[in-house]
């Protein structure tokens, strides 16, 4: 693979990882009645925020996991 490709791949990767986390992390947190858009910076809304921020990061950090696992089976098997 070109580093091109590598450089795309894990572009996309983090990019998708960590938006599909944030998403995650927001309809949590309205699920929970934590809404990030509230008027002013109460409870609700920060606990809200920081449902979306750890989400994006969990879901950043999930999706480096899985491009380090797919390196590993690249490296063992070089033939696919």
């Amino acid at each position: 693979m070109t580093t091109a490709k590598k450089l795309l791949l894990e572009g996309l990767s983090d990019a998708t990882g960590f938006m599909g986390g944030a998403l995650a992390g927001y309809w949590l947190g309205q699920a929970a009645g934590w809404n990030i858009f509230d008027q002013g910076y109460g409870a609700t809304s920060l606990l809200g925020i920081a449902c979306v921020g750890l989400g994006g990061g969990l879901g950043l950090h999930l999706a480096r996991r899985w491009r380090a696992a797919k390196a590993a089976r690249t490296e063992q098997s070089p033939h696919s």
